[in-house]
């Protein structure tokens, strides 16, 4: 039985959406064809789209009635992610064949790797690339020639831009092909000592690189729990992967076996007597189960942005307080790199989604009466994992137990009782904290601000010896219109360092820091940003503040009088503004939403 508290928060998502849900089933409605969809094209438009085709594929793409898959891919080679997929197409249309159905690219969307421009000027594109990828889903699917959809993609943008994009093409069954996660590399609890050593001068830039080229070590995706890995488990407990395939890693047996049976079942749901479109499966109920499984899981604060861009991409409107509400029914079932020691490779080893599922079904923590790429068939499929059994893909039952409670618990046994994400609220604005990785004597910091504009800027007073304090770091000037709102993962390290010293210390931001929040409270995402005249562009320098993740609270500890009559700060962005192609985003800035509404261009 579900959980009359989820069903509580639910029904406020289902009825705040009424409107906004109607008006996208009508649009989705409007867009249903019978038969081939490339059939009401005309010659000359059919014949250039299957021009290059070999005669087989021509003929039946002419003449046949079978279906005509897309394929969506993000490949290419500065995501380690996403090399596997260069090998993905050939046999995706082998797969197709099989099943008397034709493949064809459709078209690649843009995906960067925010490991590589991380700290530097590209990150500033990072943001705004999710919805340039979802505009290019569009674009590649604006052919009219598909009748169903498959899309490739893992990493931080890519996914969520993938999924807002394909759900404009909701009268269409999509599946989303998972790459998998590389090999275990170095332990992550050496990785996060190298960084600070790092970060300390006790080690040199060549001890560091060998660190992280040990961690980062092969194809697939990195293997701590971060936005890449969170996207993978979202897109499986929402019901768009099938079951068990999140987590296997690249160049396996089970791997392609998972991708060919990707396309089989693509073709099963997109028959007419199991016709199964996209925009059945994701609803305000699997965009729930989607919170939930991001708070279970200790999932990406990215998500507070991405999820709400998807939801609001199907007409379901989702804001903080709503995720916060579900953090506090939500059990903390795992720890998995930030928030613990363990990979991904362990968490799937140890019982991975399919007991993680099962385990939230049995408590009531889930919508079980929603549709997923396996059918109408509610979540019972998501409790197995995918075996090869000779020549034969089987599902099994997932391991009744946890084969190691350090990495992942029963629901009735958790890490914590809530999910550790949380909505900040004060004078300040609006924000969100995760504090699963923050230790509890953390979790509350009343000390004096020191305001920066830039995370190089408060590097370079860390190096100077200027931080040996208690202080709380305000880095503003950070959000999606002044900058787009880069990940702030620099200061980790040296914020690491001054809390391991004894002092109190936290971070007040505008800005993001992304799946890898970890041991430092910090309050990001704050709404309004600065450059909307939000009141983080009011605090000067020796303010006192007071950030109480327990109670839910960010406090600037000074009068609403002295508070009235200050000036807004400004800063000078034009460096942030030009420059590795920033000047060609200047409109994406301008348009931007505020973070709690998705930080999208797009008005739904």
């Amino acid at each position: 039985m579900t959980d009359s508290r989820l069903i509580e928060i639910t029904n406020r998502i289902i009825d705040k959406s009424r409107d906004t849900r109607a008006a996208y089933l009508a649009k989705v409605q409007k867009s249903r064809r019978s038969g081939p969809s490339r059939h009401h094209l005309g010659c000359a438009n059919l014949a250039h789209g299957f021009a290059a085709c070999n005669d087989a594929d021509k003929l039946a793409l002419a003449e046949g009635q079978a279906g005509n898959l897309g394929v969506v891919s993000a490949y290419n080679e500065m995501l380690s992610a996403h090399v596997p997929y260069g090998e993905y197409l050939e046999p995706i249309k082998k797969a197709a064949h099989e099943v008397g159905m034709t493949a064809q690219m459709a078209g690649g969307v843009p995906a960067m790797c925010d490991g590589v421009t991380q700290g530097f000027a590209g990150m500033d594109l990072s943001l705004f690339s999710r919805d340039v990828i979802a505009m290019s889903t569009a674009i590649a699917l604006s052919h009219d020639m598909f009748d169903g959809a498959l899309c490739l993609g893992v990493c931080d943008k890519i996914v969520p831009g993938l999924a807002m994009g394909a759900l404009s093409f909701g009268q269409l069954p999509i599946i989303f092909v998972p790459a998998g996660p590389m090999t275990p590399g170095l332990p992550n609890a050496e990785k996060a000592k190298a960084r600070q050593l790092f970060a300390e001068g006790k080690v040199g830039r060549k001890e560091l690189l060998a660190a992280e080229s040990a961690s980062y070590h092969s194809a697939g995706t990195c293997t701590f729990y971060g936005t890449a890995n969170s996207n993978q488990m979202l897109m499986e407990i929402m019901g768009l992967h099938l079951p068990g395939s999140s987590f296997v890693n690249p160049y396996t047996p089970l791997r392609d076996a998972l991708t060919r049976e990707a396309v089989h079942q693509l073709a099963r749901i997109s028959a007419p007597d199991n016709f199964t479109p996209m925009a059945e499966i994701v609803t305000e109920k699997s965009i729930v189960n989607g919170i939930v499984g991001l708070l279970a899981t200790g999932g990406s604060t990215n998500h507070a942005m991405h999820i709400v861009a998807i939801a609001r991409a199907a007409g379901v409107i989702i804001d903080w307080q709503d995720l916060s509400d579900l953090s506090d029914i939500i059990p903390l079932m795992c720890r998995i790199y930030p928030n613990g020691l363990a990979d991904v490779n362990r968490f799937q080893a140890v019982g991975g989604m399919g007991y993680l599922m099962r385990e939230l079904r049995s408590v009531g923590l889930l919508h079980d009466d929603v549709k997923t790429v396996m059918g109408s068939g509610g979540l019972e499929p998501y409790t197995k994992e995918p075996f090869i059994d000779g020549d034969k893909l089987v599902w099994r039952d997932a391991p009744a137990e946890s084969l190691d409670d350090s990495v992942l618990r029963p629901a009735t046994k958790p890490f914590t009782a809530d999910g550790g994400m949380r909505l900040l609220k004060g004078n300040i604005g609006r924000s969100i904290i995760k504090v699963s990785a923050v230790k509890a004597e953390h979790r509350k910091v009343t000390a004096p601000a020191i305001v920066f504009h830039a995370q190089e800027e408060m590097q370079a007073a860390f190096k100077r010896g200027e931080l040996e304090k208690d202080f709380i770091a305000v880095v503003r000037f950070q959000g999606p219109k002044a900058c787009g709102m880069p990940e702030l993962h620099k200061l980790t390290p040296p914020l690491g360092v001054l809390q391991d010293r004894g002092f109190k210390v936290a971070l007040v931001t505008d800005g993001r820091m992304s799946g890898a929040s970890g041991k430092i409270p910090a309050a990001i995402h704050i709404s309004p940003e600065a450059l909307d005249n939000g009141p983080i562009g009011l605090i000067q320098n020796g303010d006192m503040i007071e950030l109480d993740a327990e109670a839910g609270t960010l406090t600037l500890l000074i009068s609403d009088e002295e508070l009235k009559g200050r000036q807004f700060a400004t800063a000078d962005l034009a460096a942030s503004h030009e420059g590795m192609g920033r000047e060609l985003f200047a409109p994406l800035r301008a348009t931007v939403g505020k973070a709690e509404e998705g930080a999208t261009v797009f008005s739904w």
